[in-house]
């Protein structure tokens, strides 16, 4: 094989009360990684598309090669040279995972050229390797679905412990991207280190009311335990109207709405395709009503995560 083709799908992460273990795929949009075998030895990044000139060039630098490097040292091999494309098919920043669908497909695309060594499960740290470059913080929750697929639970980092739940088939996702930008290091950075115990207790009930309903079916436990007491109240402020895009949603059909990752995109799940148009439509309209443009996408749950296209 001299050259293989890859897509990673975006992400929702946190999924209201599961910050930094809950997360899951979407059907779309994604990022695609075309990797071509030269004879030098090396990694070379040779074009970056939908990144308006705004990502490094450099192997070490950039998400979606650092996980090469790091699989290529861990197998061993150091005379493999190849050149990497990168199509970036949503905006950097968003609260999607960008970053994690770039490091997932340059990771399944490297293990696909090298004959597939590594199971999709063991190549999740090199994965994470691509988020540490990207926000500082090896974190799961993206890069888990979008290589997995389904919805993600991550029950410890040390040692790193994640599987997958069933979900609903009728359980839709609304993913609106406002025309906003917030960078993942400083959303992280307004965070605070410590949480009272009432809140703790609080969203621990959420948590297992979320994983409970999800697995259950019961689309009412789902709607009561979309409830985040830590993270939302903070993060929120970064974001416009996003108490009214939050009603719109609800009030027009949605279980519930919260903070994509760590935003500005906002998600809301629904039972049923409809109800999923209808809040998408809804919360860009309050968007625009403040004269912000968004971007809707409207998806079931991806089961399958990143594929190899060639």
């Amino acid at each position: 094989m001299n050259s293989v083709k890859a897509f990673a799908p975006a992400t929702v992460a946190n999924v209201s009360c599961g910050f930094d273990i809950f997360g899951f795929a979407i059907q779309e949009p994604g990022d695609t990684v075309e990797l071509y075998k030269r004879d030098e030895p090396g990694i070379v990044i040779t074009d970056i598309t939908g990144d308006e000139g705004r990502l490094p060039r450099q192997a070490e630098k950039n998400s979606v090669t650092v996980v090469m490097l790091a699989l290529l040292k861990h197998l061993g091999i150091k005379d493999l040279g190849c050149e990497v494309v990168l199509r970036k098919n949503m905006p950097l920043g968003s609260g999607m995972g960008s970053s994690a669908a770039s490091a997932v497909a340059g990771v399944v695309a490297m293990n696909e050229l090298l004959g597939n060594p590594l199971s999709r499960k063991e190549l999740l740290p090199f994965a994470m390797e691509g988020e540490r470059i990207a926000s500082g913080s090896a974190h799961a929750d993206n890069v888990g679905p979008s290589l997995l697929g389904g919805f993600v639970v991550i029950r410890s980092y040390n040692p790193l412990d994640i599987f997958t739940i069933p979900v609903p088939e009728d359980l839709y996702c609304t993913l609106v991207h406002p025309d906003i930008e917030i960078n993942t290091k400083d959303a992280r950075f307004i965070l605070r280190n410590e949480v009272s115990l009432k809140n703790t207790i609080a969203q621990m009930g959420n948590v297992a009311g979320l994983v409970a309903g999800l697995m259950k079916a019961d689309y009412d436990l789902i709607s009561r335990s979309m409830v985040d007491v830590i993270i939302e109240p903070v993060r929120s402020i970064l974001i416009p109207e996003f108490k009214e895009v939050k009603q719109a949603a609800i009030s027009n059909g949605a279980l519930g709405c919260s903070i994509s990752g760590a935003g500005p995109s906002m998600f809301a799940l629904s039972q049923g395709i409809e109800n999923a148009q209808n809040a998408g439509k809804a919360m860009q309209e309050r968007f625009a009503s403040a004269g912000i443009e968004s971007a809707v996408h409207v998806s079931g749950i991806n089961q399958g995560g990143a594929v190899v296209l060639q």
